[in-house]
């Protein structure tokens, strides 16, 4: 019998990535000539990944931006990013207790994000993290990403658990929209990289502290989700 399984989002949801992601950005930009952006102003479009960051800069900065020069900065972003993993992203608050929890109750846990497969096994590794998940998958692991629902499907049907008893874990209207149309439900954090609150996305369940992630709340929504 396959197990239940909790499916997390990584940045914003599992690990605060923004400082790292805007350090990397930063590094970009100034490789294309731009001023460093304020990082209050854009630490809510980090879960959009470095090519929107990048496109959002030049948009701020008022700089016209080319494709083959779009590509470049990605480039730059994306080596600086990889060469200093972990930097100083840290799992959220209460986030190890939580998965605790959820193995000691027969859980598996999973990881579905929109960063390439290697940088979030890199990053989740560097953090001690990796033994945790039966899976990690990126957009490039099956060559489609969130808000596709297969995305999340395929990452449940590799770390072998159960569809029907699953929950996403995530903290953007993206993760939101494609656990709904997967057919699970979705617990949203609060604390993560959005500009609209999470509540505005009808999620199954808010929660601002990962100490509200229990195991009672799932199985509930599970319940929910299969009447």
């Amino acid at each position: 019998m396959k197990k239940p399984i909790i499916v997390f989002d990584l940045d914003g949801t599992l690990v605060d990535t923004a400082p790292d992601l805007l350090e990397s950005l930063n590094e970009s930009l100034v490789a294309g000539g731009l001023s460093r952006v304020d990082d209050a102003a854009f630490r809510r479009f980090v879960g959009h990944g470095g090519k929107v960051m990048i496109e959002r800069a030049y948009n701020a900065q008022k700089r016209i931006l080319d494709a083959i020069e779009h590509d470049r900065l990605l480039s730059v972003f994306l080596d600086h990013y990889s060469a200093n993993i972990p930097g100083k992203s840290q799992p959220y608050p209460g986030v190890i207790a939580a998965m605790d929890r959820f193995t000691e109750a027969g859980y598996l846990l999973a990881v579905c994000t929109n960063k390439y497969e290697k940088l979030a096994i890199s990053l989740i590794a560097a953090l001690g993290l990796g033994p945790r998940f039966a899976a990690i998958t990126g957009p490039d692991t099956f060559g489609f990403r969130k808000p596709d629902p297969r995305h999340l499907t395929e990452t449940i049907a590799l770390a072998g658990g159960d569809p029907t008893r699953a929950v996403m874990i995530g903290d953007s209207q993206t993760d939101i929209d494609t656990a709904k149309a997967a057919g699970i439900p979705v617990v949203a954090v609060d604390f993560g990289y959005t500009d609209r609150h999470v509540r505005e996305f009808e999620p199954s369940a808010v929660i601002s502290h990962f100490d509200e992630l229990t195991v009672d709340l799932a199985e509930r929504l599970i319940a929910a989700a299969n009447r």
